[in-house]
C-alpha cells in the first residue's frame, strides 16, 4: 500500500480497503496491507534506545518544586534491570503478578516496565478505586482475583486506607531496588509473543471488572499497525504532554507505548479534564509544545476556550503540533470546528484531525483515520492485519474483530471469555458502524453507538443513545456538559442533563430553562428529526456523576445504562404525566 504525504508532510496510508458479504448480509472489511513479523517484546524497544541514545529524554513529571525531573532511555533501562530483580527476589511471577495502584508517574513507569521485563504481568488499577469508592468493593475483588506478589503504591500515605482495607501493605520503588542480577537478563531473554504483558481491567459498567489479558504481541503489533497507517510517526520522534491514565488501554497501552516504541519523549501530565485538575494541564502544556497530541472530547471542550482566547498560548501549541487524535468517544460538531479553525489560522490549514477506535480488549486500536478519512465523525478503516466483521443487528451493523492484537480472554473468567467471541472468533465489540458511503467503502466507518446502551420506544421505535446524546449536544452548545437519554419503553425520549459549570455560573434558573427548551426545539426542528431523535422532555440534575458508584470512568466518560438505573427515581419524575414542576418540556 503506497502513503500519501499531506501539505503538512505527514505521511499517511492511502485509503484502501477490502469488503466481502455474505449472502445473509454480514459484511467483512480487512486492508489490502500485509503486517510483518512485530517486535518480539516492549522491552526490546527500550533497550534499542538506551543502546542507540542513551542521553535521550525518555520520561519527564513535574517535581513539587515546579522542575521537572527527567529519565534517560539509559537510566530507564537501568533502573527497570534493578528493580526487575527486586520484584523476581519479591517474589513476582506470572501466578502473582504486580498490581499498582499510583496514578502516572516515573516510578509507574518504572515498575511497569520491569515487571514486564522479567516475564511478570502488570496490573494498574484505577486509582479511583482506592480513593474515590471506599467500600473499596472493587479493589477487593481486584485483588483477590490477581492474588499479587507485590503491591505497588508511588504515594503510600495516599493510599494507606486503601491498603488497610484489603489487609495489604504496599512496596515502595526503593525497597525493589536491586543491583541487577543475571536472573533478570534470563528471565527477559525468555520472553516470547505470547507472554502476558498487562492485565488492564474494564471499567465494571455492567458488573465487577474483568481482568483483560494483554500479551506482549498485542502491544507490539498494534504499534506496528498504528505506524503503518500513520507512517510519519517513524519520521521524527514524538513529543507528548499526556495525562490520559495508564490504567486504561488508551493512555496506558497507545499514547506510552508510541513514545517507547519510536524512541520519544512523554511528559506526565498530572492535571485532569475535570473542574480544579485542568489548570495543572495548561500549566504543562504553555511550557512544552507537543508533535502530536491526543485526548478525549471533554479534554479539547477544556482547552479550546484556552487556545481561542491566548494568541500566545495559541500559537505555542500548534508551534510543532500538526497531528491531534480523538478517541474514546465521539466528538461534537462544535467541537470539531472550533478545532479546524484553529487549524486554518495556525497551521494554515495542515492539522490533521483525526480518530480511532478500538477498546481494552483490542490493545486498543483496530481502525485508524487514513488519508482521505479525516471528517469528522469518522473513525477510519481497519488497521493492517485486523479483520472487521460487521453483524445485521436491530438496524444497525454490530461490530466484531479479529486479529493478533485481540486478547484472548479474561483472567480467571473461562466463561466470559467464551462469551466475548462468536463461532468464528471475533470479538464482540458491542458497538455499532456504518459506511460514511456504503458505495465508496474507502471513505471510511462512522461510529454508530453502543448496541447495548440503545433501547426501544413503546411505540417499537429504536433509539439510538449514542447519536441522540450528539445531537442535543451539539444543539445546546456550551450550555449542556453531558446527558444521559432516557425512555426505554416510554412513549418518548427524555434526557437527564448535567451542565457546564463555568456557564451556568451565576445564571438564574429560568434563563436556564429557557435556554433548554431552546435547544429541545432547535433539536426538534432540525433536518434529521425523526421520532427516533425527538428529545422530548429534559430534567437538569444537580448532583453531578459520581466517580465512586461508577457513574463517570476516570476519563470522564458517563454510563449511560448505570445512572439511569441509579437516578430510577430521576427518570419516574422525568417521564410523569401530568410533568413533574422541574422538567422542562419541547
Amino acid at each position: 500500500m503506497s502513503n500519501i504525504t499531506l501539505r503538512n508532510g505527514l505521511r499517511m496510508a492511502e485509503s484502501k480497503v477490502r469488503v466481502r458479504q455474505t449472502p445473509d448480509g454480514v459484511l467483512y472489511v480487512n486492508s489490502p496491507q500485509q503486517l510483518h513479523t512485530p517486535t518480539r517484546a516492549i522491552g526490546d524497544w527500550l533497550v534499542k534506545w538506551a543502546n542507540e541514545k542513551p542521553g535521550s529524554i525518555f520520561l519527564a513529571e513535574r517535581l513539587p518544586s515546579g522542575e521537572w525531573q527527567k529519565v534517560t532511555y539509559g537510566d530507564a533501562l537501568q533502573a527497570v534491570r534493578s528493580v526487575g530483580t527486586g520484584l523476581l527476589q519479591a517474589g513476582a511471577c506470572v501466578q502473582n503478578p504486580v498490581a499498582i495502584l499510583s496514578g502516572n508517574s516515573i516510578n509507574h513507569a518504572i515498575v511497569a516496565l520491569a515487571a514486564m521485563h522479567v516475564g511478570v504481568p502488570v496490573a494498574p488499577i484505577s486509582p479511583a478505586y482506592s480513593l474515590m469508592d471506599k467500600s473499596y468493593g472493587k479493589l477487593r475483588q481486584i485483588i483477590s482475583e490477581l492474588q499479587p506478589a507485590v503491591i505497588f503504591a508511588d504515594n503510600q500515605k495516599l493510599f494507606a486506607s486503601a491498603l488497610l482495607a484489603i489487609g495489604r501493605a504496599a512496596t515502595s520503588i526503593e525497597q525493589l531496588r536491586t543491583p541487577a542480577s543475571e536472573e533478570v537478563d534470563q528471565a527477559f531473554k525468555g520472553l516470547t509473543p505470547d507472554t502476558v504483558a498487562k492485565i488492564l481491567f474494564t471499567s465494571g459498567s455492567t458488573g465487577m471488572p474483568k481482568g483483560v489479558l494483554n500479551t506482549q504481541r498485542m502491544l507490539t503489533v498494534n504499534q506496528l499497525q498504528s505506524a503503518l497507517v500513520w507512517p510519519f510517526l517513524t519520521d521524527e520522534p514524538p513529543v507528548l504532554v499526556d495525562w490520559l491514565p495508564w490504567n486504561h488501554t488508551f493512555g496506558g497501552n497507545y499514547t506510552f507505548n508510541i513514545v517507547l516504541c519510536h524512541g520519544g519523549t512523554m511528559y506526565i501530565d498530572q492535571g485532569k479534564p475535570i473542574s480544579g485538575a485542568f489548570d495543572q494541564t495548561l500549566k504543562n502544556l504553555r511550557e512544552m509544545s507537543p508533535t502530536i497530541y491526543f485526548n478525549v472530547p471533554r479534554g479539547f471542550e477544556l482547552l479550546l476556550p484556552h487556545l481561542e482566547e491566548d494568541v500566545a498560548f495559541r500559537k505555542h501549541f500548534f508551534s510543532k503540533c500538526r497531528f491531534v487524535l480523538y478517541a474514546g468517544a465521539s466528538l461534537p460538531v462544535n467541537v470539531w470546528q472550533r478545532l479546524e479553525k484553529l487549524g486554518q489560522e495556525e497551521c494554515e490549514g495542515q492539522l490533521v484531525l483525526a480518530s480511532s477506535w478500538g477498546s481494552t480488549e483490542t490493545a486498543p486500536m483496530c481502525m485508524g483515520s487514513h488519508a482521505g478519512n479525516t471528517t469528522l465523525g469518522t473513525v477510519g478503516l481497519p488497521v493492517p492485519g485486523c479483520e472487521l466483521k460487521l453483524v445485521p443487528n436491530a438496524g444497525k451493523l454490530e461490530a466484531r474483530v479479529r486479529g493478533p492484537n485481540i486478547t484472548s480472554g479474561y483472567l480467571n473468567a473461562p466463561e466470559a471469555s467464551s462469551k466475548a467471541f462468536d463461532e468464528e472468533g471475533f470479538y464482540c465489540m458491542g458497538d455499532a458502524l456504518r459506511f460514511v458511503d456504503p458505495l465508496e467503502p474507502s471513505k471510511g466507518m462512522i461510529f454508530d453507538g453502543r448496541v447495548a446502551e440503545d433501547f426501544k420506544l413503546r411505540t417499537g421505535t429504536w433509539v439510538h443513545v449514542g447519536k441522540v446524546r450528539l445531537s442535543l449536544l451539539d444543539a445546546a452548545a456550551p450550555l449542556i456538559q453531558d446527558a444521559v437519554i432516557t425512555g426505554q419503553d416510554r412513549d418518548e425520549i427524555g434526557a437527564m442533563l448535567f451542565l457546564n459549570p463555568a456557564v451556568v455560573k451565576d445564571m438564574p434558573e429560568v434563563t436556564i430553562r429557557q435556554l433548554v427548551q431552546s435547544a429541545l426545539v432547535k433539536l426538534t426542528n432540525s433536518e434529521d428529526s425523526t421520532s427516533s431523535m425527538h428529545v422530548a422532555r429534559a430534567l437538569v440534575l444537580a448532583e453531578p456523576p459520581s466517580v465512586e458508584h461508577g457513574e463517570i470512568t476516570d476519563k470522564g466518560y458517563l454510563n449511560q445504562r448505570l445512572i439511569r438505573d441509579r437516578r430510577s427515581d430521576c427518570v419516574e419524575w422525568l417521564h410523569q404525566q401530568p410533568s413533574h414542576p422541574e422538567v422542562i418540556s419541547c
